[in-house]
């Protein structure tokens, strides 16, 4: 057979070897897992690879809708199927996310197209949180600042009437009068189904069981009367934390001791916190953060547990630690989250449209770390690898954010009422 090939003409031009880069090996190759420290390394690049591809604008409805705009609060059930949103002119929506997700990426502004949502109500009074309920992907919850009523919806009847309705108990005043409290936040126990609690406008923490009554059958009470803004409660469902308008983090502990028995009974209980923590007086213990500014005590607008760091509680507060700078806005309770498999914290700026990316993976090697090491910065510096914090510069200002439990997609609530899909932009390779 080698008579019948053509051998080629031999090339006089010299063949470039095709540049390549320089592969680092790891341990990867050994244990066939990604080591903690290698995946944080990688971080940079997943961060560095977002940016905003496409806005879809809702639209709104309700008695105040040109004076309460925005969409308060986001949130994805367990596998990122669908997300729920609530807006502060009182519409109810849930969406498909793969709809959302799919849409043309050459169109950088998007119609609200109703016929493509789960469920689309509008309520006609200020929402300001929503939750899915971890255990029945069929129940969301929503609440308000300006009511003293939790809705369950179930999204399998599209209904504007709730399934279920919880209420907090007023509190009487000296002249008689009965002043209902609003409701702030709400969480569900990941271990029951018939668990609820929610943080009011006077400084405690509701706790409903739903078989029993509609009204909570215990009262966690903060050292103060002021809002709690938040509230988040541990994988174990034993610890609770509340924070909110004192720029103080109030912790219970249901472990044990008299707290777990009256949380387990079903009397009206009105209870105490273990430990009230100031933020402002932990930040001055950080000397180098103390040296450059003046830190004083401000509301805080969120406290979220990191999903791969459960000790790990991120605080938000409404302008930063110190008093140079005075927001333009504060009816706006930002609303932050967390990257569900790496600890990246997401929240939208104050001053700026657009959305902080920062680091805070549990080593010194962190930028966000308080004792980073600056050495690192020139070894990171010649390895051609520096992890670093990112803005994200976006069309519209952003006050509530939720990222997608499985790969990290992030879905932002605007002031104006939009909807902001960021992930790795879409590419499509047409041949001429």
């Amino acid at each position: 057979m080698e008579k019948y090939l053509v051998l080629p003409k031999p090339s006089t031009a010299k063949i470039q070897p095709l540049p390549r880069r320089q592969w680092k090996r790891s341990s990867v190759e050994l244990n066939g897992r990604f080591e903690r420290n290698y995946r944080h390394e990688m971080l940079d690049m997943l961060i560095r690879s977002y940016s905003e591809c496409f806005l879809i604008c809702m639209k709104w409805t309700g008695s105040h809708a040109n004076l309460m705009q925005g969409i308060a609060a986001v949130d994805f059930d367990n596998k990122g199927i669908y997300l729920v949103s609530v807006t502060k002119s009182g519409c109810l929506t849930v969406h498909d996310f793969e709809a959302l997700y799919c849409q043309i990426p050459e169109l950088s502004c998007l119609q609200e197209d109703e016929s493509k949502h789960l469920m689309h109500l509008s309520l006609n009074r200020q929402l300001d949180a929503v939750r899915w309920n971890p255990l029945n992907q069929d129940e969301v919850v929503c609440a308000s600042f300006k009511s003293d009523k939790l809705l369950i919806f179930d999204v399998g009847y599209v209904s504007s009437d709730p399934v279920e309705v919880l209420r907090t108990r007023g509190t009487t005043t000296v002249n008689g009068s009965t002043i209902h409290k609003g409701i702030s936040d709400v969480v569900f126990t990941s271990n029951d189904t018939s668990r609820i609690l929610a943080s009011d406008t006077h400084g405690a923490i509701n706790v409903w069981d739903r078989r029993v009554n509609s009204l909570p059958c215990l009262e966690l009470a903060s050292a103060s009367c002021g809002t709690l803004n938040s509230i988040q409660l541990n994988a174990d469902n034993q610890i609770i934390f509340g924070a909110g308008k004192h720029g103080l983090v109030h912790v219970w502990d249901i472990r044990g001791g008299r707290a777990s028995a009256n949380f387990q009974s079903l009397k009206e209980m009105c209870h105490p916190p273990v430990t009230s923590v100031k933020l402002a007086t932990l930040l001055e213990k950080i000397g180098s953060l103390k040296a450059q500014t003046n830190i004083v005590p401000k509301e805080i607008h969120s406290i979220v547990i990191n999903p791969s760091c459960p000790y790990q509680l991120a605080f938000h507060l409404v302008d930063g630690w110190n008093d140079s700078y005075i927001p333009s806005d504060l009816s706006y309770l930002r609303k932050p989250s967390w990257l569900s498999t790496c600890s990246i914290y997401l929240a939208g700026s104050s001053s700026d449209c657009g959305i902080h990316l920062l680091d805070f993976y549990p080593s010194t090697n962190s930028p966000c770390h308080v004792d980073y090491k600056e050495d690192m910065q020139e070894i990171s510096r010649r390895n051609n690898r520096r992890n670093r914090n990112r803005f994200i510069s976006l069309s519209e200002g952003v006050i509530s954010c939720a990222a997608h439990p499985l790969y990290n997609a992030i879905v932002a609530g605007t002031k104006k009422t939009s909807l902001l899909v960021i992930s790795q932009r879409q590419e499509s390779f047409r041949s001429d």
